[in-house]
């Protein structure tokens, strides 16, 4: 990534300033950068240490460590036979963090491997982000890093690992899939949209650079890079759309906590993967049925644990569930006694993911003020365009709400209001690189733009 390296060094200490302040059991954090492809050279970049009794924080990298600059490339930190297991290597090829939670079972500490001494308590987290918002059109030539039998990883997925945190606790004060961990995912989430963005703006600056270096002569190049960033700059809509859906899903867990006997999509999908499980191992040697109804129960989980806009839920029902599932009754007789509860269960899903707009339930729930539903249950719902930045500035507005009680709103908030710049500057920048482009093809001055 083109970052420059102060400002990669503030942006990486206010994360940890922000993950330290969140969780007070939390005592170290540490960045590392994950750059560039393929050699993924892991360099720590801070590391901040909070002072005992205070929420002062001391900044450096104070002791010895592999990590410090030049780092270490992907084939020494990599899983290799003879080698000693690395967390950093298992968060990088597996884009999954890794929580020493018992330091004494640790087998990824590298210091218990080489001389037998435990490790602190600690929480690693890669930080993601999309090869095509990373890439652009160049993802089709991208050259990935090998493991150690010369494949190459991330071939099959979306994301490229872009940093790790790494986040120190006081003894038994972390465990795998705690709230600790779920915050510092989040906030790795953030990281990744802030160092995309710093990468943009500066992939940005460097055009503009080229644009007065070359001008005329590079007008077909300039155009082509100039093009490449607009398309990038357009994932600051899918980031307002997924800080939105934050929203949403909070919305959807108070109705569901209200009113716990009405059907909600996540018991239905549940019940249809129990009947699935149910028949599953019948399916054997039953030609492919058996594989469809394995990408149906993941199918059927993603769903569950997506909070989807519901005409977007009714599409992923329509297009990948109920096929799948007229498939494997029409060819299979595995769930004849099943199959009129099942056809009912697809009805009332296609019910079920439009709940969370049902007007009526919500204005029942007693322990939210009126003014506080009828807004949540409107912008919780909101599909963010580029025409509707009115309607974000009313959900910034709606977070400073002191009776709307949910987790990370002031970082929500953060983020969007960060999010609402850029989106602000996309048509001016539009313009304005169109405006260069048709200026530098007929051979007009700067005075022109």
């Amino acid at each position: 990534m083109i970052i420059n390296k102060d400002i990669l060094e503030k942006t990486c200490k206010d994360m940890i300033e922000t993950i330290l302040f969140c969780l007070e059991d939390a005592t170290k954090g540490t960045i590392y950068l994950i750059s560039p492809m393929p050699e993924l050279r892991a360099v720590r970049v801070t590391s901040g240490v909070r002072v005992q009794g205070s929420d002062q924080i001391k900044w450096g990298l104070p002791e010895a460590s592999d990590y410090n600059y030049p780092g270490k490339t992907w084939e020494q930190y990599r899983d290799s036979p003879g080698h000693v297991m690395e967390a950093m290597g298992w968060c990088v090829e597996m884009q999954k963090s890794w929580t020493a939670d018992d330091p004494y079972e640790d087998r990824r500490s590298v210091r218990k491997q080489l001389s037998g001494e435990i490790e602190d308590f600690h929480h690693m987290e890669p930080v993601l982000v999309r090869k095509s918002y990373l890439y652009g059109d160049r993802v089709v030539g991208l050259e990935y890093p090998l493991d150690y039998e010369g494949k190459p990883i991330w071939t099959d997925c979306e994301y490229v690992v872009v940093a790790v945190i790494k986040i120190h606790f006081k003894p038994y004060q972390i465990k795998r899939g705690d709230r600790s961990t779920k915050i510092i995912k989040k906030l790795s989430r953030t990281l990744g949209t802030e160092l995309l963005s710093l990468h943009v703006r500066e992939t940005l600056s460097e055009a503009q650079k080229e644009l007065a270096r070359q001008r005329l002569q590079s007008c077909n190049v300039l155009a082509h890079e100039l093009r490449n960033t607009l398309i990038k700059l357009g994932f600051i809509f899918p980031a307002i759309n997924a800080e939105i859906s934050f929203l949403r899903e909070q919305w959807e867990a108070q109705l569901r906590e209200a009113f716990p006997n009405v059907e909600h999509k996540s018991s239905i999908l549940s019940r249809l993967n129990e009947l699935i499980q149910l028949r599953l191992q019948s399916l054997n040697g039953t030609g492919n049925m058996a594989q469809v109804g394995k990408d149906l129960m993941a199918e059927q989980e993603e769903l569950s644990n997506q909070p989807l806009l519901p005409q977007l839920a009714k599409k992923w029902l329509d297009n990948k569930i109920r096929p799948k599932w007229e498939r494997l009754l029409l060819e299979s007789h595995a769930w004849d006694e099943e199959k009129d509860e099942i056809i009912g269960l697809l009805d009332r899903l296609e019910k079920g993911i439009w709940v969370g707009l049902d007007e009526s339930l919500a204005m029942k729930m007693t322990h939210l003020p009126d003014e506080l539903k009828k807004e949540w249950s409107k912008l919780a719902y909101v599909d963010f365009t580029r025409d509707k930045l009115l309607i974000l500035k009313d959900i910034i507005k709606f977070l400073d709400n002191p009776q709307l009680a949910i987790p990370h709103k002031q970082q929500t908030k953060k983020i969007l209001t960060s999010l609402k710049a850029l989106a602000e500057i996309i048509p001016e920048v539009e313009e304005r690189a169109n405006r260069i482009i048709f200026s530098l093809k007929n051979g007009s001055t700067s005075q022109d733009w």
